[in-house]
């Protein structure tokens, strides 16, 4: 038992130092390019106003998920646009009053075609939407986290959006050996070839939320990494800081109408005050 005890205890200290290191390396590879990171030299408050005075409307895709609840919130508490829709295949209950003025378009994703007119008029579009492997085996990932996504951006594109914000994943690269970062780089790049006005692309690292349904690999993920966030931002980032940046980034003006937010960047925009 001793030497059990002995063994699972060394085990741990080198997994401790193999995270750490790794940590290392991606804060160093993060950081060392800056990439895009919007210009904080600017009076958000001025900009909110402005925005909010063109009376523009958005919908948001994912809304059910841990980032688009958060996102609905956010957009709701600072009160950018004069309307908001929810495009999803289920109505969602709201108790409070605040989310009463919402407007909610139910769909089937398999027969987005057939649902056209949920996704004219507006001006900006947030997709949220997305599933993983565990959960939807690979052909369902596929079809969510590419098909749904590309098909809304289209139907969007068509609608009349001229601003996509995509949530997509730290790593993303169409190139990748990995299914979920291949994926993800797919679809960025071929919502980039559809030509909107601005499309921002986010890359998070691992989000940092208690999830509502249980994913064991994330969890675990997320303990190690709260952990150390501060010592290594690069490899995780709060949720909220997630939908603190998509917001502000909305009624900033980027330099190119394709850009793409790195971890740094997120936090960065994340954490700045709007007030």
């Amino acid at each position: 038992m001793k030497l059990l005890i002995s063994i699972l205890g060394k085990a741990t200290g080198y997994l401790t130092l193999v995270v750490v290191l790794i940590a290392a390396v991606l804060h160093y590879l993060d950081y060392s390019d800056p990439g895009a990171l919007p210009s904080m030299a600017v009076n958000m408050e001025s900009l909110e106003e402005d925005f909010r005075q063109q009376n523009k409307s958005c919908f948001i895709l994912g809304a059910t998920g841990e980032t688009g609840r958060l996102l609905l919130k956010e957009l709701l508490d600072r009160n950018l646009f004069s309307k908001i829709t929810l495009i999803g295949r289920r109505e969602v209950t709201f108790e409070d009053k605040a989310y009463e003025k919402l407007i909610q378009e139910v769909v089937d994703f398999e027969k987005l075609e057939d649902h056209a007119t949920a996704f004219q008029g507006h001006d900006v579009g947030y997709c949220c939407l997305g599933t993983t492997k565990a959960k939807s085996g690979a052909e369902g990932f596929v079809r969510v986290d590419h098909d749904y996504v590309l098909k809304s951006a289209e139907l969007a594109k068509a609608g009349g959006c001229s601003q996509f914000h995509l949530e997509s994943s730290k790593g993303a690269d169409k190139g990748s050996s990995f299914l979920y970062l291949k994926v993800k780089g797919q679809v960025e790049a071929e919502i980039e070839a559809l030509g909107f006005d601005r499309l921002s692309i986010y890359r998070p690292a691992v989000l940092l939320v208690e999830r509502q349904e249980s994913r064991p690999g994330e969890w675990m993920a997320r303990k190690v990494l709260s952990s150390c966030s501060f010592m290594f931002p690069s490899m995780s980032v709060p949720i909220q800081a997630v939908t603190r940046a998509m917001v502000s980034n909305t009624v900033l003006k980027p330099e190119h109408p394709t850009e793409i937010l790195e971890n740094k960047a997120i936090h960065t925009l994340g954490a700045s005050p709007t007030k």
